[in-house]
């Protein structure tokens, strides 16, 4: 089926940042054959032509991090900091199966979907040891929603006893990790051209894995061709944890273990002074940038100016839905914007920056940016429509910022591979109200786990 959509801004994202007042885009199949000003050049049969006035065309969203397990512990220790949030949170967590999961991952996904995100990636680390196989619980939701998917086999193996974070009863050995980590990969990761699936390695953070963890974490990545990420320098906590354990800072302390590189991406990166800025930029080590989670952690505003003149590769990410409960990819992509202002003045991130970072710079920390993060022809066709002609943004005169700054708009249509998953801002792949009722029975079920 080939698909026209015609007569809205487009915003390519290409190596120009070519923009379109009024443009079309032509799909035919799983990828982008045309885009341009006004209306298609030629005239095609068998197609599904789509008015898309009153519309603005961008690339589909990107996040680059996110707990999907994290959507049934919502709107819990709202007041701590991260240490004590993961302590009160981790007791929670250890109750979790796949089922749970499961049902955890519909309704993240389902709401990353209408938000706009096309991408999305997953750090899932906890791994109760009669919990089934969560992994797959979240492979196989991102398979109903329709999102591309690059889930990461995260892991902790430096419990309380050890002078880790972690309850004991919720990590795993070395041993028992790699294992696992490694029939993950054989099992879902797809290197193909246009793949729906690649899979990653994630230890989830200085404080609660061992050194050598990290170190054979990585040494299995790069046998088999697929991405690292951890967490690094989200709170100042973590900082004085690395000094007093490693006697270096976070980033010195991954560099030590052969941890920075194009292959690796890092959460969070707030806490970093220039050294660690240059370390990173030089190495072209990837960053998702999560401001919302930031924020609601009081964690601090990480320099992402700073960061992308350095040469670091940075997305944007939702973070845990236990520590940004809103969940909305479109929302990050105006807090990256307020937050950089806050602390750098109003030229320290423009609308366009921050859209970029949603989009082709997500790509690029995913190592996608061949296939994905702008709309061009032969790139795979994953593309968000925003309303832009409602009461909201009517009158606006930049579709960008009409789309950053203004109230997140209705999404008019959201492809992924060419398939629609949301069609005049509703699920067509699940449906919602089915998922809602999922979530909470979910919900219910594992706080009844808890006694």
């Amino acid at each position: 089926m080939i698909t026209v959509l015609s007569g809205c801004a487009v915003v390519t994202m290409d190596a120009g940042r070519t923009e379109y007042r009024s443009g079309h885009l032509v799909v035919d199949g799983a990828r982008v054959v045309a885009v341009g000003s006004g209306p298609a050049p030629f005239s095609l049969r068998t197609v599904h032509n789509i008015d898309a006035s009153g519309c603005v065309l961008t690339p589909g969203l990107i996040n680059t991090h996110q707990h999907l397990y994290q959507w049934l512990t919502r709107g819990q220790a709202t007041d701590a900091g991260l240490f004590d949030w993961l302590q009160q949170l981790y007791p929670t967590w250890a109750k979790l199966d796949d089922e749970l999961v499961h049902s955890a991952s519909l309704g993240a996904l389902s709401w990353l979907a209408r938000t706009g995100c096309t991408t999305t990636t997953d750090h899932h680390y906890v791994f109760p040891k009669t919990g089934g196989d969560p992994l797959g619980a979240t492979i196989e939701a991102a398979r109903e929603v329709g999102l591309r998917f690059h889930p990461t086999r995260g892991s902790m193996d430096l419990g309380q006893r050890d002078g880790g974070l972690p309850p004991d009863d919720i990590v795993e050995d070395l041993d028992t990790i790699l294992s696992r980590t490694e029939d993950a990969i054989a099992t879902h990761h797809d290197p193909t051209p246009g793949a729906m699936v690649r899979m990653g390695v994630a230890p989830c953070s200085p404080f609660s894995v061992s050194p050598e963890l990290l170190i054979e974490a990585a040494r299995l990545a790069r046998k088999y061709g697929v991405l690292l990420h951890t967490h690094l320098a989200e709170t100042l906590d973590e900082d004085e944890y690395c000094r007093e354990h490693f006697n270096c800072s976070p980033v010195e302390y991954l560099e030590r273990l052969g941890w920075l590189g194009d292959d690796v991406w890092l959460a969070h990166t707030i806490h970093l002074d220039d050294e660690d800025l240059k370390k990173l930029g030089s190495t072209r080590t990837g960053v998702a940038h999560c401001p919302s989670s930031n924020a609601r952690l009081g964690a601090g505003i990480a320099r992402v100016r700073d960061l992308r003149d350095a040469g670091a590769r940075v997305g944007l990410g939702v973070d845990g839905s236990a520590s940004n409960e809103a969940g909305s990819l479109l929302e990050e992509v105006r807090q990256a914007v307020l937050f950089a202002r806050s602390t750098g003045g109003p030229q320290a991130m423009s609308v366009r920056d921050a859209l970029e970072l949603a989009t082709i710079g997500g790509a690029e920390v995913l190592g996608r940016a061949d296939e994905l993060g702008s709309v061009e022809p032969g790139k795979l066709a994953d593309v968000a429509l925003w309303r832009i002609d409602d009461l909201p943004h009517a009158g606006i005169a930049d579709p960008v910022a009409a789309l950053v700054l203004g109230s997140p708009p209705p999404l008019e249509l959201l492809l992924v591979n060419g398939r629609t998953v949301v069609e005049h801002d509703r699920l067509v792949t699940v449906e919602q109200a089915a998922v809602t009722r999922q979530v909470v029975a979910a919900r219910n079920k594992l706080r009844s786990r808890q006694g």
